[in-house]
């Protein structure tokens, strides 16, 4: 390839990340770490090439069309990851007899799907990572959300901006079985209505029948979209029902937990993956304009599919890529932006002696500092202060050498105070 024809765009679905691009990706990156943390979860990680074999584990889903997969010089068959729960279920059962349940674990991964883009979704993403693993009760469910609403708290979002919508597929499974539909058809019945939305109802219709549905049963499962209340589905499940029980603890956890008021029932929540067993949820903007902010739920019987032991657990995935867009959407593009230290110029070459002895010491302080290369005039030196990462900046001349101080200022209020140069 000639160097007039070498495209300097990354490859497609791929990203750059720019300084500016990098304060948003930092801003995500600090508030994930930092709810993680603050809820007890351990860091961990693990290789980004996997075993093609674990990930096709999950057969018959719409992740499994979509890896990167290739075959290394000894012939093996590799993938990028797609998603990390498999990995983490993969390391978990390396280790379940040394482990101490319940275990809470998290890592910031970047996962790669070759899917269609569109607003939102990229073939590459850093996805934040959440699970409990060895715990049977709600309990597990509740910290989770409570830890990403922390999150998405930390990054400004204010709490009337989202809501975290949540179901219970063993619930919708009471309710097929209520309606007539029979167990070995409601993996199917679930990854259909999962792409609601997505595909119109004519198309859901065409897959429910090709599941061999009649009409009848159709119907049925379309009415069960309408449900709009915990109540309403007692009615249909009965007050017996354990799924329900546990989406009514859940609501009530959430209360104590102080959020309740970003918890919404939608029995239309499925996840599409076919290892979610119970609670499930995804978090979107109120107004719905984009795609889900996070999702997850519990998948009490992966690991037993790649020959582990029988283990609960509860996991969240929240990709950076829509957060930001919603951020940025609600906040303005330059909320990123990090006004922290201070940056130093000088006027003439025989300053920068002092102009550097003076970084050194607010460095040796703590302070962050940028240090200008090379003299500059002062406009030229104010000019770039004020697009930089700076709150301050100091411009030492030769009046300020002589005078062995100089002027600090705010570059937001333009207030100055006089600092000794030593």
């Amino acid at each position: 390839m000639s160097a007039t024809s070498l495209s300097f765009d990354p490859p497609r679905g791929m990203r750059d990340f720019y300084p500016e691009d990098m304060r948003w990706r930092n801003r995500v990156f600090d508030a994930w770490r930092e709810a993680s943390v603050n809820y007890g979860f351990q860091p961990y990680d693990a290789c980004v090439v996997e075993s093609l074999d674990l990930l096709q584990r999950k057969s018959g889903e719409e992740v499994s069309e979509q890896i990167y997969h290739f075959e290394d010089k000894s012939g093996r068959k590799l993938a990028l990851r797609p998603e990390m729960t498999p990995t983490l279920a993969r390391m978990i059962a390396a280790r379940q007899g040394q482990l101490g349940f319940p275990v809470k674990w998290f890592t910031v991964a970047q996962c790669f799907r070759y899917e269609r883009m569109t607003r939102g979704r990229k073939r590459e993403h850093y996805q934040w990572n959440m699970d409990i693993v060895g715990e049977e009760s709600v309990s597990a469910e509740i910290e989770i959300l409570a830890a990403a609403a922390a999150a998405l708290h930390a990054m400004g979002m204010p709490a009337d901006a989202y809501r975290i919508r949540v179901n219970n597929r063993a619930l919708l499974a009471e309710l097929l079985a209520a309606s007539g539909i029979a167990p070995k058809h409601h993996a199917a019945v679930f990854l259909a209505l999962d792409k609601r939305g997505k595909i119109s109802d004519d198309e859901i219709t065409a897959l429910l029948c090709a599941e061999g549905l009649d009409s009848a049963a159709i119907g049925k499962t379309f009415e069960l979209l309408g449900v709009e209340t915990l109540d309403q589905a007692a009615a249909l499940a009965g007050p017996a029902s354990p799924a329900l029980a546990a989406l009514r603890e859940l609501f009530a956890l959430a209360d104590i937990y102080g959020i309740a008021d970003r918890l919404v029932f939608d029995i239309a929540v499925i996840r599409g993956l076919a290892y979610y067993t119970g609670i499930v949820f995804e978090a979107f903007d109120t107004q719905r304009r984009f795609r889900a902010i996070f999702g997850g739920g519990r998948y009490d019987s992966l690991l037993t599919t790649i020959g582990g032991a029988p283990t609960p657990a509860v996991g969240l995935g929240f990709g950076d890529v829509v957060v930001v867009e919603v951020l940025k959407e609600l906040l303005g593009e330059a909320a990123a932006a990090d006004k922290r230290g201070v940056v130093i110029g000088y006027m003439f070459p025989e300053q920068r002696e002092a102009a550097t002895r003076l970084a050194r010491s607010l460095r040796e302080q703590g302070e962050r500092v940028d240090l200008m290369l090379a003299r500059l005039k002062p406009k030229q030196f104010f000019a770039r202060a004020s697009a930089s990462d700076a709150a301050d900046a100091i411009f030492i001349g030769p009046d300020d050498v002589a005078a062995c101080s100089a002027k600090r200022k705010d570059l937001a209020t333009r207030e100055e105070t006089v600092i000794a140069l030593a």
